[in-house]
């Protein structure tokens, strides 16, 4: 029994709609957004239906300095109208404040029982007294929704409505391509406590059919791979590509999908996120880190930490949410213990300790160069020792300027004894990192740092290209 605002939850009984009627609805859905897009000459200027869309989609990626939340945009409702959503890599589904301004003509409510409400929710079902609106129906599916941020759940009912992207052709933007049926749950204002700024729901990517790249990939027919290049920047974006395996083009003409090395993407059997995915495989990335070298030299770690056992501790997971990379104790401790040796080969002595960092450097004792400050590298290896990801000085450590304190501090955290996932990476290891997700081939392609190929994030070019179809 979950307790729900206004909405009384029920058995999930026989369907109070017929499953063809359900079915019928979102064909004529469909039939009608395609017949008035294709004939209203405004509405064919900004968008195209999916019926008529090929290309891959994207989306610019922001991060909010004052957070350090990474955020996307969506189009949603009709009329179409922006929206900034959480970036949350590792999300089952999106949500969105449906209490405040939700104006849209085309939303409809998920019936229960329906194939739609069993991905999200195992069939969940709500009643409200309420007059309809887009937070009340009568035997509609709810489903239990999360801020990643704040770890604060509710449980809420679920909708379908129009969305949209630009089309790319790994260059530029394009028009706009128009996904009339996408499905996400609705949240109230009060969960959007302690996200960034504007900020109206969140986007999940993970690994699920309800996912916001999965749902564009199936509604376009696009191959089922996106990619993610995260800029640290606070005034150029970077951009998330739905649907193709490249090419991505980043100024001054350097194609990324070409810079790429792999390693599989695994399955945690056990959910890790706050809701454990009622008892199915886990929605969130995992890649198999084998150990630890800086600056070429391992790392003495317990291996039995990077293996995910089978009550689905351990391992290495992706986090857009985790602002820097989270290590278990025992691996903070060495890694750190070996970052501090390294870099007195270097002539660098430790500072004292700025948090959330426990190991920081004087600034002016560093030289800077073209991948960030000049500090031993650390790797990240993954299933033999000639694939690996290299963390250069810009992602691998973080600038502290306050009053009287100018230091470069070790962008890694320690998570504590016996955490659910040994290792975190997070958002800081990610940026200028080109991330591509296979979900076909179940693999992850990671470039290290572009920097090396001297372009960055910040380099896709988002002037708009009419001319794509």
């Amino acid at each position: 029994m979950h307790s729900l605002t206004h909405l009384q939850i029920k058995p999930s009984m026989a369907m109070s709609l017929p499953l063809f009627f359900f079915f019928f609805f979102f064909f004529f859905f469909f039939f009608f957004c395609v017949s008035s897009s294709s004939s209203s000459s405004s509405s064919s200027s900004s968008s195209s239906s999916s019926s008529s869309f090929s290309l891959p989609v994207l989306s610019p990626i922001t991060k909010d300095q004052q957070t350090n939340q990474y955020t996307l945009s969506l189009y949603l409702k009709t009329p179409l109208k922006p929206s900034k959503l959480l970036l949350d890599l590792g999300g089952s589904f999106s949500w969105v404040d449906c209490h405040k301004h939700y104006v849209s003509s085309t939303y409809h409510h998920i019936p229960c029982n329906s194939s739609l409400c069993t991905l999200l929710s195992l069939n969940s079902c709500a009643h409200c007294y309420r007059a309809p609106s887009p937070t009340c129906a009568n035997d509609t599916c709810a489903t239990t929704l999360h801020n990643s941020v704040t770890g604060k759940s509710i449980f809420h009912s679920a909708l379908v409505d129009a969305a949209a992207l630009p089309t790319t052709d790994g260059r530029n933007p394009g028009r706009l391509a128009l996904l009339p049926n996408f499905a996400f749950a609705c949240s109230t204002t009060d969960l959007l406590k302690g996200l960034a700024e504007g900020v109206t729901g969140s986007a999940g990517l993970g690994w699920s059919d309800l996912s916001l790249p999965v749902q564009f990939i199936a509604g376009l027919s696009l191959p089922r791979v996106f990619a993610l290049c995260l800029s640290g920047s606070p005034s150029a974006p970077g951009v998330g590509f739905y649907g193709s395996a490249g090419p991505y083009h980043f100024l001054p003409e350097i194609d990324l999908s070409k810079k790429l090395v792999y390693t599989p993407l695994l399955v945690n059997p056990h959910g890790t996120a706050l809701d454990s995915n009622h008892g199915r495989p886990s929605d969130e990335y995992f890649v198999g880190v084998t150990s630890l070298k800086v600056n070429g030299n391992a790392v003495d770690l317990d291996p039995a930490l990077l293996t995910v056992d089978m009550n689905g501790n351990g391992g290495t997971k992706i986090s857009t949410v985790a602002p820097y990379t989270v290590l278990e104790s025992s691996i903070y401790k060495a890694l750190t213990d070996a970052f501090i040796a390294e870099s007195a080969g270097l002539n660098l002595t430790v500072h004292y300790p700025v948090k959330p960092f426990r190991v920081c450097f004087p600034a002016d004792d560093v030289m800077e160069t073209t991948v960030g400050p000049a500090f031993p590298t650390v790797d990240l290896v993954m299933q033999s020792d000639d694939v690996f990801w290299r963390i250069f000085g810009r992602n691998s450590m973080v600038r502290i300027l306050e009053e009287g304190v100018d230091v470069w501090c070790l962008g890694f955290v320690d998570g504590g004894v016996r955490p659910k996932t040994s290792i975190v990476i997070g958002g800081h290891q990610m940026e200028d990192n080109l991330l591509q997700f296979d979900l076909g081939l179940k693999r992850l392609g990671f470039s290290s740092s572009v920097l090396v190929h001297r372009t960055m994030c910040a380099n896709f070019n988002f002037t708009s290209n009419k001319n794509l179809k």
